[in-house]
């Protein structure tokens, strides 16, 4: 049942809102992060104010603009079913810890531009707000444009050369991509199925070009770098010179999921499991992912930096994501749409980790952090959470969305892909186990080390311990939350299922 209502349109506005009065109370820090608090505590009250709706399987609908005068179906409009609302929901709740935790960083280490900061913040949930809730690719794009230009100015946040040279590479890869590959799929779609609309089970007519079909997903597939799939990947580690708050929401959640999003709405919506299946998409697009897992997953257990490592992660897992979608069995969907959520939990938990640590010890790279494990007992009990969710330990949210992947690709007899899944569980563990073990080390932090202090005099490696400490309540509050949500995700994912199953309905 399709159910009209401005509530979609109105999540988006909310966080609009929070760009005006941000800006406007720029010189008040308390009023203007009371604002950003806000506008996503709104925001987020929005968006579940539609959960009854979509559990009860209807979708709601909202027509912006109509440009159908000029070009037949082409529109700005807004579409919630239980797909969008997964992403939308799980954003905007991250929006709102993010804030806290922004508030804790940002003072700390007293940063520039702090208005700017919150106001780019707020514009990029907005742009957020509209691909999840899409009703077609017109609206899709638009709105993936504006996600790309709107965190510019967050990735570039800290206006040094390297900032500036990685925005470069940062705009080059999604407007380029977008411009090169997507717009093309795009018009292509329309030309082919005389419609923009997404709808379930695929666009395209019965006895459509092959090979055109082909191209054209190949097209959509290379247009979503924001998926960070290979080669389309290198921006990603390269964006980590974002302040960490950025690198939490932005590249843990809200623009790599956003290029996962796209993908699934294709698989789903433009092109549809059967189609998938009988030009063998599925099974190509299986083999990229693949590749994509291992190779980050590789290169991830070569790094020293914490917060590189996890970038190479979260590459690995959006594929985990995609690899689900193209399984195409019904557990194998189920775990890539559940991971949406299960890896944006755990995986800002450990960039919230991450720079915590930060804070209190000022240093980046793992074999500087000996012993820090000791003087951070909460922050080190929620890495401990997120790094054994990102490995698939039982009782976390990882487990969950490796159990489905795994009885997925049995399903789907394709037993290559749980040996991919075996290899790079043990590759992860194998990372996230060499960063715990360096956390909880006795042994002297290697900076101290190399700065000439000599095995007989370890007081200073414990004058360094001592003054690593928790750094503030707004930093430990939301890393805590995320953790514990990250545990009830693993030990009661009843809910979440059930909303999985209206998405494969």
């Amino acid at each position: 049942m399709e159910i009209q209502s401005i509530e979609p349109f109105l999540a988006l506005v909310a966080s609009l809102l929070g760009v005006g009065l941000i800006v406007a109370t720029g010189k008040t820090p308390n009023v203007r992060e009371a604002c950003s608090l806000g506008a996503a505590a709104l925001q987020c009250v929005i968006v579940l104010t539609m959960l009854p709706s979509v559990l009860a399987g209807h979708t709601i609908h909202y027509t912006l603009v109509s440009l159908s005068h000029l070009i037949p179906t082409v529109s700005i409009a807004f579409r919630v079913d239980a797909l969008g609302f997964l992403f939308a929901a799980t954003a905007s709740f991250l929006w709102f810890l993010t804030t806290i935790y922004s508030i804790g960083y940002m003072r700390t280490l007293k940063e520039h531009a702090q208005t700017r900061y919150y106001a780019c913040f707020a514009l990029t949930m907005s742009a957020t707000m509209g691909v999840a809730f899409a009703a077609n690719l017109v609206t899709l794009y638009f709105f993936y444009e504006a996600l790309t230009l709107s965190t510019y100015f967050l990735v570039t946040h800290k206006e040094d050369d390297e900032s500036f040279t990685v925005g470069r590479k940062y705009v080059y890869y999604h407007f380029g991509t977008s411009i090169l590959f997507l717009l093309p799929a795009v018009i292509a779609t329309y030309v082919l199925s005389g419609t923009f609309a997404f709808q379930p089970h695929g666009v395209f007519p019965a006895g459509a070009d092959s090979t055109m079909l082909v191209i054209i997903y190949f097209l959509f597939l290379a247009g979503s770098a924001k998926a960070a799939i290979m080669p389309f990947h290198a921006w990603l580690p390269a964006a980590m010179v974002a302040p960490v708050p950025v690198s939490a929401l932005l590249h843990a959640v809200a623009v790599v999921n956003v290029g996962v999003f796209g993908i699934m709405r294709v698989i789903l919506d433009v092109f549809g499991p059967e189609l998938m299946q009988q030009l063998n998409l599925n099974v190509a697009t299986a083999v990229i992912a693949s590749l994509t897992i291992m190779m980050a997953s590789f290169y991830a257990f070569r790094l020293d930096s914490l917060k590189a490592i996890l970038a190479y992660s979260t590459i690995t897992h959006l594929s985990y994501m995609v690899l689900g979608a193209v399984i195409l069995s019904p557990s194998g969907v189920t775990g890539g749409l559940i991971h949406i959520v299960n890896h944006a939990f755990s995986k800002i938990t450990l960039f919230f980790c991450a720079g915590s640590i930060y804070l209190a010890s000022h240093k980046t790279n793992i074999s500087e952090m000996s012993g820090v494990g000791r003087q951070m007992p909460w922050t080190m009990a929620a890495f401990v959470i997120g790094a054994l969710s990102m490995i698939g330990v039982p009782s976390t949210a990882g487990f969950i969305t490796k159990w489905f992947l795994a009885v997925g690709s049995i399903e789907a007899k394709q037993f290559w892909i749980f040996f991919i899944l075996i290899i790079s569980t043990m590759l992860s563990a194998a990372y996230y186990l060499r960063i715990l073990d360096r956390f909880f080390s006795a042994s002297r932090p290697a900076a101290l080390q190399d700065a000439g202090h000599h095995a007989s005099s370890p007081s200073h490696g414990d004058e360094y311990l001592a003054e690593i400490k928790e750094v503030s309540p707004f930093i430990v509050a939301p890393l805590l939350v995320t953790a514990l949500i990250t545990l009830v995700l693993g030990l009661y994912p009843t809910p979440l299922l059930d909303l999985v199953r209206q998405i494969l309905q």
